[in-house]
């Protein structure tokens, strides 16, 4: 028999829900969830002016906010029942491995945002984390072992961006046993979909590789650009699954201040993930591999044994599901962008 979750119960649906990072892609969609789920009171925050965020939810409050700054974080916690904090400077690995400092600096956002939420009285503080905080000697061979959650330490995580998340996890761990503030840590590993980023340095290979194959089939140059040599492997995480995944987290009585994995344990090479978008979009490409290009590490993927025993759930979401879904929301951008209308891009967390 499968063992129940202990939940916790959820903030009332008039109590406020506040998502930072909610103007770029899994902050977007975490406020769509919340609404649909019918919570009416939620603050979404973000440093972009709202016009160019990726999603705005009807009903929402909007908040344009550099969390950085210690007093934005005061504010935009304000009444707050329970805060999720997405907001980070990241991107893919193309973004990361260039722009350390800028991913380190993300260490503000999130110290500020959970004292701020300590003394606001939230009831709940999420901390979006990631896998780049595993240790990379871990991650040297594409038939890389799956990842489990103490495999953080010893440390050795990611250099900039991984060490930010190592950090900051610390500080959720340290909130909680210091001064009672129940916190959850997601280890998040490459979540994908519509409504993310898809073009300019900052989008993740799923999107990528889409446009890629979608770019190639309209100028008719019927040739991919892979970086790497196409052997990395990875799993990759749908956004409903990511949602969904945190809200199960955040109100989970056996995961407070405890770093889990969120991803998916489907594990595809680059070459593969080429292979899955060429079929969706009907077409087969010359492949050419950039070595000199930012790859990351060599493999990495999810062990979620211990989701599964505490949750009785994991991610699931197959990837050709999940990348037919992206891959039309990215043509259907495409398209929008030759045609001089506004799309989402590249800006954002």
């Amino acid at each position: 028999m499968s063992k129940k979750p202990n939940m916790a119960d959820r903030c009332g649906k008039d109590e406020l829900i506040v998502i930072t990072g909610a103007g770029g892609f899994i902050g977007g969609a975490l406020a769509r969830y919340f609404s649909d789920l019918g919570f009416k009171r939620i603050r979404a925050v973000d440093r972009k002016p709202i016009p160019d965020w990726y999603q705005r939810v009807p009903g929402v409050e909007n908040l344009n906010l550099d969390l950085s700054d210690e007093e934005s974080c005061r504010r935009a916690c304000i009444d707050a029942a329970e805060v999720y904090n997405l907001a980070a400077d990241m991107g893919g690995m193309g973004f990361i491995e260039r722009f350390r400092i800028q991913c380190l600096r993300s260490i503000l956002v999130n110290t500020h945002m959970i004292e701020a939420a300590y003394q606001a009285g939230a009831q709940r503080f999420f901390f979006s984390s990631s896998a780049c905080a595993y240790n990379t000697e871990l991650q040297k061979l594409p038939t890389v072992r799956a990842l489990k959650e103490s495999d953080a330490y010893p440390a050795m995580a990611e250099r900039g961006y991984g060490w930010e998340k190592l950090m900051s996890e610390m500080f959720c761990q340290e909130y909680w046993s210091e001064r009672g503030l129940k916190t959850s840590i997601a280890r998040f590993h490459n979540v994908y979909g519509p409504w993310g980023t898809w073009d300019g340095g900052r989008e993740k290979a799923p999107a990528a590789l889409s446009r890629k194959v979608i770019e190639a089939k309209d100028t008719g140059k019927k040739e991919i650009t892979i970086w790497g040599d196409g052997t990395q492997t990875r799993s990759f995480m749908y956004i409903d699954d990511c949602v969904k995944g945190i809200d199960m987290i955040a109100h989970c009585e056996d995961l407070i201040a405890v770093p889990i994995n969120l991803g998916s344990s489907e594990l595809h090479s680059i070459n593969s993930l080429v292979d899955t978008a060429e079929k969706i979009g009907g077409i087969k490409l010359e492949r050419k591999y950039d070595l000199g290009a930012p790859k990351g590490v060599a493999g990495r993927n999810s062990d979620n044994t211990f989701i599964k025993n505490v949750l009785n759930w994991e991610p699931n979401v197959p990837l050709i599901d999940g990348l037919t879904k992206t891959y039309k929301w990215i043509e259907q951008q495409y398209v929008a962008r030759k045609e001089g209308q506004k799309t989402v891009r590249d800006t954002g967390h």
